[in-house]
């Protein structure tokens, strides 16, 4: 069977050529375990299918072409590294580009998903990041289906992290969705980490810090993935508050303040990892009162969260205040590391983000 795919795909019949790549998917989607798929996925790479795979993506062919060949290509190109490079090598980027072009919300959608599971790929990064794949994948974060969105958001991280040039510009557009994504799951989940990757490294320029401050709740949301995040997204979300509190302190410090991050930066200088202790411990000097003129340690940590409670309560509830402060801190911790055991514990869906 996967012979006689392959020899239709290769003749020039389109019709027959369409069938074939509809084979392909439902050959490999119906097999029964994951090894029997991966045999099948590696049949078909050494029986040929790929270029005239790829050779089907191109606009000069109708759309129904393009969607049995991108569709075939995916199921291929799932949990096999060698099958995405060999996608890559075969052209297949550029056609990709020119399906993130189309109207058509499916195959542009179908177009997005391609290249995230291509960008997983190291070697593939340098390309699709030359591509001019990047704003494509902005405009479906920020018009596309959710499903779209998060495929987005993972492509853009994948290619966000490639270490060669050309180094992938990010435009700030991108902000508004990535908060709105980041408020709506899990602080502690993969996406979020993701998320909070990508709004860091928007920290780190003026139109970025813009952005995240002038989107409804865009501090608010890295505050709570401070307090509520995995080690991973808690150190990204430190990360851009720190970015931005160090580009201008006056600009930032209330901001920051104001939506309550010192419960969690006290948190986080205890029990995060060292990078994220050194960020928190930082952040929360620039947040005091007057500029540090050198790095507090931990034992001064009790006098911030009484200076923090002076501000909100004044100086005759402070004490009371912190004491408070600080037992909610405790509490909080206890909760999250008894829900993070129940989490590792019970079974996950991978439908929700």
């Amino acid at each position: 069977m996967v012979e006689e795919a392959a020899r239709r795909l290769k003749s020039g019949d389109l019709r027959a050529k369409i069938e074939a790549a509809r084979d392909v998917r439902r050959l490999v989607r119906n097999s029964s375990s994951s090894n029997s798929k991966s045999a099948v996925r590696c049949r078909f790479a050494a029986a040929g299918v790929i270029e005239p795979l790829v050779s089907m993506l191109h606009n000069s062919l109708p759309l129904a072409a393009r969607e049995a060949a991108l569709l075939a290509l995916l199921n291929l190109a799932a949990r096999n590294q060698r099958n995405k490079i060999r996608i890559v090598t075969a052209g297949a980027i550029p056609p990709l580009v020119e399906l993130l072009k189309n109207q058509t919300g499916n195959l542009r959608e179908l177009a997005a998903a391609a290249v995230l599971s291509l960008s997983s790929a190291a070697s593939n990064k340098p390309t699709i990041a030359a591509s001019g794949a990047a704003p494509l994948l902005v405009q479906i974060l920020c018009s596309g289906s959710v499903q779209g969105k998060v495929d987005a958001v993972t492509a853009l991280y994948y290619l966000s992290t490639c270490e060669e040039e050309p180094k992938l510009v990010l435009d700030a557009k991108a902000v508004p969705p990535l908060i709105d994504l980041l408020k709506e799951c899990k602080k502690y989940s993969k996406f979020a980490e993701k998320t909070t990757f990508l709004l860091e490294i928007f920290s780190a320029s003026e139109e970025g810090r813009t952005a995240i401050t002038n989107m409804g709740g865009g501090i608010l949301a890295l505050v709570e993935t401070v307090e509520d995040g995995s080690s991973v997204s808690m150190s990204h979300a430190v990360g851009a508050l720190l970015s931005l509190c160090q580009s201008s302190r006056d600009k930032y410090r209330e901001l920051i303040l104001k939506e309550g991050a010192i419960p969690g930066l006290l948190r986080l200088t205890a029990e995060g990892t060292p990078s994220a202790q050194d960020r928190a411990r930082a952040l929360l000097d620039l947040l005091r009162d007057s500029p540090p003129e050198r790095r507090f340690t931990s034992s001064e940590l009790e006098r911030i969260v009484y200076n923090f409670a002076a501000n909100v309560d004044g100086k005759d509830k402070a004490v009371e205040t912190a004491k408070k402060l600080l037992q909610d801190m405790v509490q909080k911790s206890m909760e999250l590391n008894l829900n993070r055991k129940k989490l590792r514990t019970s079974p996950c869906t991978s439908s929700k983000i």
